[in-house]
């Protein structure tokens, strides 16, 4: 049989191992030990300084009689400090690579596994959002403000009990980048129907479920105990798992991704992404005309996530211009602010009707 368009197809990659629960960094010795081809593996960890402390530690003594370890302390995700990591991965013929703490560790671990075509290992230790199964990284420095496509973790190993101990903030981050995904579906569709781009209906009900578990379970999650967390970093994988299967970010980042790109270009290092996704979430609901935007804003302001500039420590006007060029982030991402966007007088307006400014 002829395939006679080759555009439709997409290959799926898939995490091979995904453990999760108390004491779930013991297993890793284990899961290296089914990667090693001799006695002594070559393995690399990237991580930060603060997180080195927190688990880098752990990690590197449970490691250390199945092979030889090299550490990188990163203090950024830029492309050029990801570049740095990945040449000197390659000039050691390091053999996995293991992302130990938050995004920037995890991110810049993808990245070099993808240059060195080599496993990555995704161990979080704060689920601030949904890049710890996810086959993209957030660099800086890139000539695009969103993630770009890397390689998917061969394996996701989160510890519940050490995640749990997280600052609260990042927490409820990761919570807010799930919410995004009550909007990111419904723009994904929208292109679909209006242009005609490929939609996998899987992939966006897996991606709708886990915003649709953490709404439900949000009160067990914002109290950070461990149970709530491993509700939490299930839904971030699964959410994770979704891109994994469309073959793109489609399903977990749409119009609330843009704008909170937008304001991460404006007012760099001032607010968290997941944050920001979550406000933008409360806007693209109300321009799709959703009741829910109402409920999604009362829930967040109950559990602590900000709902206003002011609460994101933000001056009004800042926000009104990220509206206004958020659909110019990604021009070829067709979403409900279409291809002109808002005018900076609607932005404002939308603004003012959400109760985000004043």
């Amino acid at each position: 049989m002829k395939v006679e368009n080759m555009s439709n197809i997409h290959e799926i990659f898939l995490p091979q191992k995904v453990i999760v629960g108390e004491g779930a960094i013991f297993t890793l010795p284990n899961v290296l030990k089914s990667l090693a081809r001799k006695n002594k593996l070559k393995i690399g960890l990237v991580t930060g300084e603060t997180t080195y402390k927190v688990g880098g530690v752990l990690v590197e003594e449970l490691v250390n009689e199945i092979g030889e370890i090299s550490v990188w302390k990163i203090r950024d995700s830029t492309l050029e400090t990801a570049n740095k990591v990945a040449d000197e991965i390659q000039d050691k013929k390091i053999e996995v690579v293991l992302g130990v703490g938050g995004g920037k560790s995890i991110d810049i671990a993808k990245y070099s596994g993808h240059r060195a075509n080599i496993p990555a290992i995704s161990i979080p230790l704060a689920p601030s959002h949904d890049g710890i199964a996810s086959p993209f990284s957030s660099l800086k420095g890139t000539d695009k403000p969103y993630s770009m496509r890397t390689t998917v973790p061969y394996a996701i190993i989160a510890d519940t009990e050490i995640i749990s101990k997280s600052p609260r903030r990042l927490i409820l981050s990761g919570l807010g980048d799930l919410l995004g995904k009550l909007v990111s579906v419904r723009d994904w569709a929208l292109a679909h129907r209006l242009k005609g781009e490929y939609y996998g209906e899987y992939a966006a009900q897996l991606a709708l479920l886990s915003a649709k578990h953490v709404l439900k379970y949000h009160e067990v999650i914002a109290t950070g105990s461990v149970e709530g967390v491993r509700i939490l970093v299930e839904a971030l994988i699964s959410s994770g798992v979704s891109m994994c299967i469309a073959g793109s970010s489609r399903p977990a980042s749409g119009s609330e991704h843009l704008f909170a790109h937008a304001l991460e270009m404006l007012a760099p290092g001032r607010v968290l992404h997941g944050e920001a996704v979550a406000v933008g979430t409360i806007i693209m609901l109300y321009i799709y005309g959703d009741p829910l935007w109402k409920k999604v804003k009362r829930i967040m302001k109950k559990i602590g996530l900000p709902t206003t500039a002011e609460e994101l420590g933000l001056q009004g006007d800042i926000l009104v211009r990220a509206l206004s060029i958020a659909h110019a982030v990604r021009p070829e991402r067709y979403t409900i602010l279409g291809e002109k966007g808002l005018s900076e007088d609607a932005a404002r307006m939308v603004l003012k009707e959400t109760g985000i400014i004043s």
